[in-house]
């Protein structure tokens, strides 16, 4: 990758987006630190979902700035940052409520 951000960074970015979009899914604990619900409402988990993709978001934006100099960024981005992250987080929303669910 030659371009202007270095590879490392935009690797990094996707796999701590990949770890967090997942985090919510996998555990019963609020925020991996809180105490254990069995089982935590979906409401725990789609917050929890919000606030990785913002903490994600400020990783890559800190990131960029490091680099060089932070591109302005419209709604669209972060529309789409919003779809991405989503779609990064099926695997344990599918493992959470669709495999899980089936075995109980």
């Amino acid at each position: 990758m030659n371009g202007l951000v270095p590879a490392w960074a935009v690797i990094s970015v996707l796999v701590v987006a990949l770890v967090a979009a997942n985090l919510p899914f996998m555990n019963q604990r609020l925020f991996l630190v809180g105490p254990a619900r069995k089982p935590k409402p979906t409401f725990w988990h789609v917050l929890e979902l919000l606030v990785y993709a913002v903490l994600v978001a400020l990783l890559g934006r800190v990131l960029e700035a490091h680099v060089g100099q932070a591109a302005p960024q419209r709604w669209e981005f972060y529309a789409i940052w919003g779809c991405v992250f989503l779609t990064l987080a099926f695997p344990g929303f599918v493992w959470r409520y669709l495999r899980r669910g089936a075995r109980r």
